[in-house]
């Protein structure tokens, strides 16, 4: 059976109808015309399907798909598959949209495909650490409108003694075909590890039946990320905001669970204006959003309020940003708080966005804080802070032993990326740009692939030329834990039996103005989902999975 045709059984229940109907069709169509109806499906490469004008497929040989922005990080892929062709190996799926109109949208794919370059470098590394990960780039189109497609490919690959595919990871949108392609391939037995979906709705509840059996995720839902803003807010006096919610009503996950985390925040200050809502046309289309945010912007600016809750995608938060600037609120500073789909937004900003985010004293009008997975500076910063206050109280400097592990570890973690690029860098290996850690996506897609090495490796005992079974994989997730934690840049990583990253922080950063020609995305600090730090080794207290 050729691959580019999708397995009977594995199909979903619509799909099986429509491929029933698409043979008789087929049949009939050779029955009059003749044997040339049954054509090969029109391709852009080798395995790659062209359809409606997108690349579809699973590639792991250096093809860009298209997209120039990604060709030379997709070639150091290709180029590290095949330095470990010989060596005992398994496939890991690399799974998210790789073709875009938009400039800004191919340079975060670039940035998403540099981290798992460099996560499969490192899972790659050193002796003794088999089997190593060959890695695969599928492009399931625009917004996943052909997942189905790529998910039937993948599951051929899993079941391939050749391809031998152990984990499929990416999924960076939270869309409703997103959690149809994770819902299907753990039905069929694939791990999944989720490194930058945020969407309550795709994940597992600890303690009850697993929905998606063998997902894990590395990233805090929307809900997690909410308790951790209102955690970090609490503690800095935001008592006395008064806050209002402003939501996307289209059908979108991601906008619908932020809207809800953020209305289960309990408010302790004075009450704000009901909540506003707005409709948009789709993630990356305007359409007539600027007009409704007019009259959003002037509700509020004849309210109280002083924080909005802003519950949709990046576009419509600057479009709303820069509509809020513009309203002629005397004396009125406004913060915007949004959830991790904003970690994109200064990549959007333009130098004329910064002036009309200003006032004309130069200071900001407006400023937007939201939950980032992660940040950079996070670690130096909250050791600086945590160690000042360790020498008040104790009128020394810390030793080594004495310094929290929760911030030690994942600061060892980033400063070895850190080092990792260089060294990529000084041997020649061009991955399209400098990879620039700020929007936190390099370092979650890096961590992902760590995690996965760390499964792998963990499950292979002394049979080297044997590789581990996915259910070997899907069970090891929830042991990455306690002694086995994943070390990441993003903070630690102890799964739960749910898979799910127990009390994992969140970067709370503001973009701001400032005094500049183009603003500061500056880390205010950590933000942590059950109002307090992981537990010394990251021990998951009981009652929690």
């Amino acid at each position: 059976m050729p691959s580019w045709i999708p397995r009977w059984n594995r199909l979903p229940r619509w799909g099986k109808i429509l491929y029933a109907l698409a043979g008789v069709a087929v049949l009939v169509a050779a029955g009059v015309y003749g044997v040339p109806a049954l054509q090969k499906p029109d391709t852009c490469h080798d395995g790659i399907e062209k359809i409606g004008g997108e690349c579809i497929g699973v590639d792991g040989a250096g093809y860009d798909f298209g997209t120039p922005e990604i060709s030379a990080v997709a070639k150091a892929i290709s180029e590290e598959n095949e330095r470990i062709a010989n060596q005992p190996h398994v496939t890991v799926a690399m799974m998210l949209p790789l073709q875009s109109d938009t400039a800004g949208l191919r340079r975060q794919m670039r940035s998403d495909l540099q981290g798992a370059y460099l996560g499969q470098r490192r899972a790659n590394s050193g002796e003794g650490q088999v089997p190593r990960i060959r890695l695969v780039l599928a492009n399931p189109g625009l917004n996943y409108g052909h997942q189905d497609n790529v998910v039937s490919t993948l599951l051929d690959m899993a079941e391939s003694d050749k391809d031998k595919l152990r984990a499929v990871t990416g999924f960076n949108l939270t869309l409703d075909a997103t959690e149809e392609a994770v819902e299907r391939l753990t039905e069929n037995g694939v791990p999944v590890l989720a490194s930058r979906i945020s969407g309550d709705g795709i994940a597992n509840v600890d303690g009850e039946k697993q929905r998606f059996p063998g997902l894990a995720r590395i990233i805090p839902t929307n809900g997690n990320a909410a308790e951790a803003l209102a955690n970090f807010n609490g503690e800095r006096g935001r008592e006395n905001a008064r806050t209002v919610l402003v939501y996307d009503t289209r059908p979108d996950a991601y906008a619908e669970s932020l809207a809800n985390a953020f209305r289960g925040i309990k408010e302790t200050g004075p009450a704000g204006p009901a909540d506003m809502p707005f409709e948009s046309p789709g993630i990356d289309e305007a359409g007539s959003t600027g007009n409704q945010f007019e009259q959003v912007a002037n509700n509020i600016c004849g309210s109280a309020a002083d924080t909005v809750y802003f519950a949709g995608r990046t576009l419509h938060l600057r479009i709303f940003a820069l509509t809020l600037a513009k309203q002629t609120c005397a004396n009125r500073h406004f913060t915007l708080v949004s959830g991790s789909d904003a970690a994109s937004l200064r990549q959007a900003t333009s130098e004329k966005d910064w002036a009309q985010l200003r006032g004309e004293d130069g200071g900001a009008k407006v400023t937007v804080q939201y939950a980032a997975p992660a940040h950079p500076a996070a670690w130096d910063t909250e050791l600086a802070a945590w160690a000042k206050q360790w020498k008040e109280t104790h009128h020394r400097e810390p030793t080594a032993n004495e310094l929290p592990q929760y911030l030690t570890e994942p600061k060892a973690a980033l400063d070895a990326l850190s080092d990792l690029i260089k060294s990529t860098s000084k041997a020649g290996t061009d991955l399209g740009s400098a990879p620039n850690l700020e929007d936190s996506r390099t370092m979650l897609v890096y961590d992902g692939l760590v995690t996965i090495g760390t499964a792998l490796h963990e499950v292979q005992g002394n049979d080297a030329e044997q590789a581990p079974s996915l259910a070997d994989v899907r069970q090891e997730w929830s042991k990455l834990q306690s002694v086995h934690r994943v070390k990441g840049t993003s903070g630690l990583i102890c799964l739960t039996s749910g898979g799910n990253p127990y009390d994992k922080p969140v970067a709370v950063v503001e973009l701001n103005p400032g005094q500049g020609v183009r603003g500061t995305l500056k880390f205010v600090g950590l933000g942590w989902p059950t109002g307090k730090e992981q537990p010394k080794n990251c021990v998951i207290p009981s009652g929690t999975s």
